[in-house]
C-alpha cells in the first residue's frame, strides 16, 4: 500500500448513476478519506460515447471539488463499471441491455487519456466486495464473500486482498445459477436469456414480478416491502420465497469456496420490518438446507462499509496494481 498520503481518483459507473470522489490514503490512518462525491444520472440510451464523457465530466467535478493544499499529484484513477470486464486491458466485454453499446468501450484508455495517469478497472460488484473485505465486514479477516441483492444478483471472492475475478471476469454470477423449490421457477426467464436462474425470481424485479403473478400487482421490491408491513401475507410470502432460494444459493458457495464471513447488500437486503426480518430470516434458514455442517456456521452479516463501497474498492485495486506494475 501507498507511503505518506496518495490521491486515487474514483468512479462508479452503474447503469442508472455515476458517483466519483477522490480518496485519500494516508501511512498509519486506519481508512482511507473519502472526499466530496459528485454524481449525475447515467445517460444509458444515448449510447457507450456519451456514458463515457459523463463519467469523465463526473470525475472532473469530484476532482475539482476536493482541496488538497499540500498539492499532492493524482497518483491513478479507479473506475467501477457494471458489465464483465477484461481488468487487464481496462475493456468491457460484456454487458446486458441497461448500458446498450457498452461492450468494447475502452475504459481504461479513456481515462489514462484525460487525467493522464494510469487507470484501473474493475466490475462494479467485484469492486464493491473488495471495498468491504478491506473497510467493512472482511476487515482483519482473510476472506470475504459479498452478494449483491438488489436490481440483479451479484457476487465476490475476496482472499488476502485479492478479488476473484475469473479467466473471462465473469465470476461471482451469483444470480446465474439454476434453482428450484417454488412452482414456476425452474421456467422464468433470467435477464440472460436462461431459464430457471436466481436473478429471475429472487433479485428485485424478480420478486415484484413474482408477486404481481400471485395476484397483487407490484412495480418495485419496495411496494412488495410496504405491502408486507402493512400485513398482506402474500407478499410476505413472495419475499420468504426469495430470501430462502438465495440463502440456498450462498449455501453453495460456501460449499464451493468456503470464506470467513459473508456480506449481503442491496436493494432487497435493506428492506426493514416484517419484510426485511422475514426475508432474512428466510435467507439464514436456506443456507442451512444447502451449507455443509463444515460451513454451515458461517457468519452471514449486513455489509458495513457503506453505499460508496465500490468507490473504495475501485481504489484500492489500481493502487495494487500500480505497485505492482511499478
Amino acid at each position: 500500500m501507498p507511503a505518506e498520503l496518495t490521491r486515487v481518483l474514483t468512479v462508479d459507473l452503474g447503469g442508472t448513476k455515476i458517483n466519483a470522489a477522490v480518496i485519500t490514503f494516508e501511512e498509519g490512518a486506519s481508512a482511507p478519506h473519502l472526499g466530496p462525491v459528485a454524481t449525475a444520472p447515467t445517460p444509458a440510451r444515448e449510447g457507450a460515447k456519451a456514458v463515457v464523457a459523463a463519467a469523465v465530466t463526473v470525475a472532473r467535478e469530484a476532482l475539482s471539488s476536493t482541496i488538497d493544499k499540500g498539492q499532492h499529484p493524482l497518483a491513478a484513477v479507479g473506475i467501477a463499471s457494471a458489465g464483465v470486464i477484461d481488468s487487464a486491458r481496462g475493456v468491457v466485454t460484456a454487458a446486458t441491455d441497461a448500458l446498450p453499446g457498452w461492450p468494447g468501450t475502452n475504459l481504461a484508455s479513456a481515462f489514462q487519456a484525460e487525467f493522464g495517469v494510469q487507470a484501473s478497472v474493475l466490475n462494479d460488484v467485484h469492486a464493491h466486495g473488495l471495498g468491504e473485505a478491506m473497510f467493512g465486514a472482511g476487515k482483519d479477516r482473510d476472506s470475504l464473500l459479498l452478494v449483491a441483492v438488489g436490481t440483479g444478483i451479484g457476487g465476490a471472492f475476496v482472499t488476502h486482498g485479492e478479488v476473484l475475478t475469473g479467466a473471462r471476469g465473469a465470476a461471482g454470477h451469483i444470480g446465474h445459477v439454476r434453482t428450484a423449490g417454488i412452482p414456476g421457477v425452474e421456467e422464468l426467464v433470467c435477464t440472460c436469456g436462461r431459464r430457471g436462474h436466481l436473478e429471475g425470481f429472487a433479485s428485485g424485479p424478480g420478486i415484484a414480478a413474482e408477486l404481481t403473478r400471485r395476484g397483487i400487482p407490484a412495480a418495485s421490491t419496495r411496494e412488495v416491502a410496504d405491502l408486507a408491513n402493512d400485513g398482506s401475507t402474500i407478499a410476505l410470502e413472495t419475499l420468504i420465497d426469495a430470501g430462502r432460494l438465495t440463502g440456498r444459493a450462498i449455501g453453495d458457495q460456501l460449499n464451493v469456496v468456503d470464506p470467513h464471513v459473508v456480506a449481503i447488500t442491496g436493494g432487497v437486503a435493506s428492506a426493514s420490518g416484517a419484510a426485511g426480518d422475514g426475508w432474512w430470516a428466510a435467507l439464514r434458514k436456506g443456507v442451512r438446507e444447502s451449507a455443509m455442517d463444515a460451513v454451515g456456521h458461517t457468519p452471514i452479516v449486513p455489509a458495513s462499509a457503506g453505499n460508496h463501497a465500490a468507490l473504495l474498492g475501485a481504489a484500492y485495486f489500481t493502487l495494487t496494481e500500480t505497485a505492482t506494475e511499478g
